[in-house]
């Protein structure tokens, strides 16, 4: 019996023996995992990706290499500060110093009449004495700065090409500046003249070697134009320039260009020359040959700033109006407009009823034309237009006529007034007439506009309103509602979604390209209470995905911020993993699981709360026990 008993006994320390060395090593793998996790994430943290981290029982091995000792030394202090300093193994290689890259050779070489200057880097094999031999047709006699060095590094493949070419082209220009690099050569030089220009390019693009990028700057001197002038002729059968000025190549280009469009079947001469008025020369010119052809006939020219176009004998009075009031507002500032209309021969016919015309165009743009009685009336009016249609945008393209009815100015004054109801359209003032068309953003427009002009007017005078009420332009009809304004945003980030750099929480730059559409949306959804909702996928630590997400849904309302948008109306709040959309079993799936939504708050009480522990003593003794998330983990969610 007693030796049963003593079987029994050894049995007993012999389990309990093995259990014991269970647990051990359980409790041994367990520390090596989370020392592993721990350090593996603080080199993430310091920005130490070259490092890879592997368990050797309860030592940490950092294996990777370097870019230098500074980096290694980090890597060992950071890990050493994460777990017991002796328990980190140093594996870690450091970059050779001789595998830095060369230095990039160049070569700046200078010539004019008081010397040549030579200045750069050049491989040791080519030498500096190489470089002066390159300038051995050119140096006698005068002065040479020779400031070149060397460096011990091979020569580059496409250097010695670029190099010869340098040289050819500093030997052909006596007033030059030649940049050669591997593979490019940059030349900028002065001409005497065109001519002189003309042979230059042609030696040097014959002498261009294959493989080499040349980039050459030539110029030559431009006469001074004084007055900068042009002047084109239009009939009904030809057109041509009788002078024609630009400024640059591109200007004449499209001087020229704008010319044919107008008919041009002359020569194409435009001398390119100084002394132009305006930068806007060409775009001035342009405006001024399309009026040109809405008139169908006459002449433009420009002497400087100075801008005359007079219209071939005939031309409807109305048609003139018109297009030189246009032409007098799309002219560039600095240029200045006289239209000229000849008068009929005596026994001509009528050029028809008198008539007064403004327009107001969606941008603002005010364009009063027709006939007034006189200067004083002219200035009245173009007085009143501007402070009721746009100070800045009011062009006066008008002509007196002194038999105009009684109670014209009365009437264009009445019709002003009702323009400047609408949000774009026309009035026309004529004999027995008014009239009034265009669209607005009010559904009473019409009646105020009929209270207005007979108040105004009076109930013998006649006018018609043709007015289209438009609810884009009604300022309470375009409001969108809370749905609308979620569903907009919604929209825009299923088209673009709103992304984060590995793990970071700051707005990157393609996030904040998104967030500037997102803020011009909120200004008309200030009264939408809405959610900024984080998610992530469920890898790694729940706990750290949930403060992850926070951090993220809490840098868009920032950015928000920043960007102007009143967020009174917005919370952020953030999910972590516990409301997917899709399956975390997939890349794809886990892709779509990481994301920030937009929701409506109903009542001003968020559509789903954030759940909280139980005893939030116990939730922060669980966060701080924890070890950090698996490798890669943060940089998915």
């Amino acid at each position: 019996m007693s030796k049963i008993s003593t079987l029994i006994a050894a049995l007993a320390f012999v389990v309990a023996g093995a259990l014991c060395v269970i647990v051990a090593v359980v409790a041994a793998l367990r520390i090596e995992d989370r020392s592993t996790e721990a350090v593996a994430f603080a080199m993430r943290e310091e920005g130490l990706d070259w490092v890879s981290v592997e368990a050797d029982g309860l030592q940490v091995q950092l294996i990777g290499t370097a870019p230098d000792e500074a980096a290694r030394f980090r890597a060992l202090a950071r890990a050493g500060a994460v777990v017991d300093a002796d328990r980190v193994i140093d594996a870690l290689d450091v970059t050779e110093p001789d595998s830095v890259a060369p230095p990039r050779f160049s070569l700046e070489m200078l010539r004019n009449g008081d010397g040549i200057s030579l200045i750069g880097l050049v491989p040791e094999a080519i030498g500096r004495e190489a470089v002066a031999d390159g300038i051995s047709g050119i140096r006698d006699g005068v002065e040479v700065a020779n400031m070149v060095e060397t460096a011990t590094y091979p020569i580059p493949a496409d250097w010695e090409a670029a190099m010869a070419f340098g040289f050819r082209a500093l030997n052909e220009l006596p007033r030059s500046q030649i940049s050669v690099f591997d593979g490019r050569v940059e030349v900028t030089a002065v001409s005497e003249s065109i001519e002189e220009r003309r042979r230059y390019l042609a030696a040097l693009n014959r002498a261009r070697p294959d493989g080499i990028e040349v980039i050459m700057d030539i110029s030559a001197p431009r006469p001074v134009i004084t007055p900068f002038t042009l002047r084109f002729v239009r009939d009904l059968d030809s057109a041509h320039f009788e002078a024609c000025s630009a400024d640059t190549v591109t200007t004449r280009a499209a001087i020229l260009s704008a010319a044919r469009e107008a008919g041009l079947n002359g020569p194409e001469n435009c001398v390119i020359g100084i002394g132009v008025p305006s930068p806007r020369w060409a775009e001035a010119v342009t405006t001024g040959l399309e009026a040109l052809t809405a008139l169908g006939a006459g002449t433009l020219t420009f002497s400087d700033a100075d801008v005359t176009l007079i219209a071939a004998e005939g031309t409807p009075q109305g048609l003139f109006d018109r297009v030189i009031g246009e032409l007098d507002a799309d002219l560039p500032p600095v240029f200045s407009l006289h239209g000229v209309l000849p008068e009929p021969p005596e026994g001509g016919p009528e050029d028809g009823p008198p008539s007064f015309i403004a327009t107001r165009s969606p941008e603002g743009y005010v364009q009063l034309r027709g006939r007034l009685p006189d200067d004083q009336a002219e200035r009245a009016i173009y007085a009143y237009a501007r402070a009721t249609l746009g100070r800045d945008d009011t062009y006066l393209a008008t002509r007196n006529d002194d038999n105009l009815p009684d109670g014209w100015v009365i009437r264009v004054l009445a019709g002003l007034e009702a323009l400047a109801l609408l949000n774009n359209g026309s009035l026309t003032v004529e004999p027995g007439l008014v009239s009034i068309r265009g669209n607005t953003g009010s559904q009473s427009a019409v009646s105020d506009l009929s209270r207005l002009l007979s108040e105004k007017l009076g109930e013998a005078d006649n006018y018609e309103i043709d007015v289209t009420y438009q609810e884009l332009l009604d300022p309470t009809a375009n409001i969108p509602t809370a749905e609308e304004c979620v569903a907009r945003i919604t929209t825009l980030l299923g088209e673009r979604k709103i992304t984060f750099d590995p793990g970071s929480v700051e707005i990157n730059e393609t996030s904040g390209e998104i967030l500037d559409q997102i803020a011009e949306m909120l200004p008309d959804c200030r009264h939408a209470r809405m959610e900024i909702g984080g998610h992530t996928d469920s890898q790694g630590r729940e706990v750290m995905n949930l403060n992850l997400s926070q951090a993220r849904a809490d840098a868009v309302l920032n950015g928000l911020l920043a960007r102007g948008v009143l967020v009174s109306n917005l919370t952020a709040q953030g999910y972590g993993e516990t409301q997917p959309i899709d399956d975390n079993g997939t890349e794809e799936g886990r892709e779509r699981n990481r994301r920030i939504e937009f929701r409506l708050l109903a009542g001003g009480v968020p559509s789903s709360q954030r759940e909280t522990a139980e005893d939030p003593a116990e939730e922060a003794a669980a966060e701080a026990d924890d070890p950090p998330a698996e490798e890669g983990s943060d940089e998915q969610n």
